[in-house]
């Protein structure tokens, strides 16, 4: 029975080629990188880079930042290894290289065609393969397994609604969850739930993303930001925003029309930049690019940050972050950061991809939730007039990140006590 469910699900896969084509033509009309290393989609790449190899899948920009303090481990605990990086988006390809720059390679995972699959594993023969958070590929998983190549799946989770989807799946989900090497979920919400949807071996490791430290260079950054924002002017900033998420933000911004503060735009995709900037012109809001990289005029309101790899500058150089994803059903944006760096962070209530976090963030004192634009208002204007609950909110981000420590050092564990010998 096995046998058909896999059958079924890669002739489904097949007749979905044709528009998985199109869909790179089409996002590569405003992105161009769509349709650049097509052919890693399917399984060709290049030679092979020298050495073993150890492997990491991260889709995005989240996935790929949150692999930081891992890749920095298992530098150090695999010396004689070559890191390989495969991602999906051009964006977290960019990220990836942003971070590693020459220390890791990076191609694109292919679609999960079992040939496709074939082709890449042949191609790199990683000696094992951690996929980042909730990446769940049949045909992967199982032509790993038959290879004997160690599969994990870490910094896994699995809210609700995702446990939902998978269920309707349920003999596909378990038996590709049973093929992996062990399971290192973020918390023990998520490790029931994965353990429900089939998958054995599961740790809790906690969230890797709280051993994301500010790069040192990103405070001189944030100095600098903040010069040319304007030493004596109020800065917020939303930080993340997703589609149809940044009207809401500037909606909150049109209730505060007697405060001079600034804020700092930050879009989650830079293909969106365009978007934001439009959006801003249509509503008659002054505004400059943080590409001009010039200073600030009094009559601007809001900065557009049109920038990659700045989100911790930027957040050294805000008084209150707001955390978009948040405010539309999109399951919010990673908090932990803006936490880290010691800012008050306000965030609305769709919070489903970071449910854990954003709970403990709330209690610990380090967050707000802001329900819609009106509050958000209101919570801005209100800590922007109140440094001591400003200073009180920041002390607590501080604690609350610095107590989470320690998923990377457990994941390494994990690792070490449960991948087969090298073949």
């Amino acid at each position: 029975m096995i046998r058909l469910w896999y059958a079924a699900y890669s002739l489904f896969l097949h007749l979905l080629v044709p528009a998985a084509l199109a869909h790179l033509w089409l996002r590569g009309r405003r992105q161009p990188e769509y349709r650049a290393h097509v052919g890693e989609r399917f399984g060709r790449y290049g030679p092979r880079p020298f050495g073993g190899l150890i492997w990491i899948h991260a889709v995005s920009v989240g996935e790929t930042r949150a692999s930081q303090p891992l890749v920095a481990a298992l530098m150090r605990e695999y010396p004689q290894h070559r890191l390989l990086f495969t991602h999906t988006t051009p964006t977290g390809r960019e990220t990836g290289e942003q971070l590693f720059g020459d220390r890791v390679s990076r191609v694109y995972l292919p679609y999960d065609l079992p040939w496709a699959v074939e082709r890449f594993l042949d191609t790199f023969e990683p000696e094992f393969g951690l996929l980042m958070e909730t990446e769940l590929w049949p045909n992967l998983a199982r032509s790993a397994a038959r290879r004997r190549i160690a599969l994990y799946l870490v910094n896994a989770r699995m809210s609700e609604k995702s446990a939902r989807g998978y269920g309707r799946l349920a003999t596909l989900t378990r038996e590709t969850l049973r093929k992996l090497t062990a399971v290192a979920a973020q918390t023990h919400s998520d490790a029931q739930r994965l353990t429900h949807l089939g998958a054995r071996d599961v740790l809790v490791t906690g969230n890797l993303k709280f051993d994301v430290t500010p790069p040192p260079a990103s405070a001189e950054t944030g100095k600098v930001l903040r010069t040319l924002f304007g030493t004596d002017r109020p800065v917020w900033m939303a930080a993340s925003t997703r589609e149809g998420e940044e009207a809401l933000v500037l909606d909150a911004l049109e209730q505060m029309e007697r405060t001079a503060a600034l804020l700092v735009l930050v879009p989650r995709h830079p293909q969106r930049f365009e978007e934001v900037a439009t959006l801003l012109a249509s509503r008659g809001i002054a505004f400059q690019r943080r590409s001009a990289a010039e200073a600030v005029r009094p009559e601007t309101r809001v900065v557009l940050g049109d920038s990659m790899g700045e989100l911790f500058a930027y957040y050294h150089a805000a008084d209150v972050a707001f955390i978009g994803g948040s405010l539309l059903p999109l399951g919010g944006q990673n908090l932990i950061e803006a936490c880290a760096v010691g800012v008050p962070v306000l965030i609305g209530p769709h919070t489903f991809n970071f449910a854990d976090a954003t709970r403990l963030a709330i209690k610990a004192g380090a967050a707000v939730t802001v329900p819609d634009p009106v509050r958000l208002a209101a919570e801005v204007q209100r800590l922007l007039g109140d440094r001591a609950s400003r200073e009180e909110m920041a002390a607590a981000g501080l604690r609350f990140a610095s107590e989470h420590r320690g998923a990377t050092d457990r994941v390494i564990a994990l690792i070490a006590q449960t991948r087969p010998r090298p073949r």
